[in-house]
């Protein structure tokens, strides 16, 4: 059974795209930093919704429900893939969908009064984790690639790729636990968070895409990195962890005000 299940989440990989997730540690960081910029209504409808569990506990829920196939629907919304030359919209969207699809269906889910409670839980469950991937640019890559997965590189010697080198690598060799690396992101004046919160899914996604553009520039296949990466990132990664939050935040405020 146990070999059976492995084989499976391997092809799964393959057959899908890119693999959902920042990592269990940045889609955390991300829920804390939004619950620290809620509205005190929305920090309310939100412990409502959620039977009292923070953002941070349940932020890592649609990556769990991946294991179970009733949900396989729902794997091409954690990402969006299209050419370098183009904005969001330019190319046909995905007939399975896409992660702005995804994340505009969550709101208006949350915002229909005819959706059931249960129903409530799950879609703000998966648009906390939905406005996470946005934030790691390789949510928002290249086609060719499958958002970086097939690009092979080493990271302190271990076999990786580019995709999971954004999205776990470099957040978990820095070692912090969530709640430590939330504390320790960079300040923020009024002026800065208004500024970094403007701007809609649409202008998110495009802004991750030109990003992520950049990031397929720094290594070449095959490459080692290590320490002199971590060094010349590492400041991308705390700014998108901190988008991410901030964003989230701004998207539940707007729904609950």
């Amino acid at each position: 059974m146990k070999k059976f299940l492995i084989l499976f989440l391997a092809f799964a990989n393959l057959a899908f795209g890119n693999p959902p997730f920042w990592g269990k540690t940045g889609h955390r960081v991300v829920g804390e930093v939004a619950e620290m910029h809620l509205s005190r209504k929305a920090r309310k409808m939100v412990r409502k919704i959620l039977n009292g569990r923070s953002l941070a506990s349940v932020s890592n829920y649609a990556d769990d429900i991946k294991s179970d196939s009733l949900y396989n629907q729902y794997y091409p919304w954690h990402y969006v893939n299209y050419p370098a030359d183009k904005t969001y919209g330019e190319e046909p969207p995905s007939e399975e969908g896409d992660i702005v699809m995804a994340i505009q269906t969550c709101i208006g889910k949350l915002e229909d009064r005819q959706t059931s409670d249960d129903q409530r839980e799950f879609y703000l469950k998966m648009l906390i984790h939905f406005i996470g991937d946005l934030h790691q640019p390789l949510h928002a890559g290249w086609e060719e690639n499958r958002g970086g997965n097939d690009i092979e590189i080493q990271w302190f010697r271990e076999k990786s790729n580019l995709h999971r080198l954004w999205d776990s690598d470099l957040i978990e060799h820095f070692g912090m636990s969530y709640t430590e690396l939330a504390n320790d992101l960079p300040p923020m004046s009024k002026q800065a968070l208004l500024e970094m919160q403007a701007g809609n899914v649409r202008t998110w996604v495009d802004e991750s895409h030109r990003l992520a553009t950049s990031i397929y520039g720094s290594v070449t296949p095959g490459e080692r990195l290590g320490y002199r990466y971590k060094y010349v990132y590492w400041e991308t990664v705390e700014r998108q962890l901190l988008k991410g939050g901030v964003r989230l935040a701004a998207v539940l405020n707007d729904l609950f005000r």
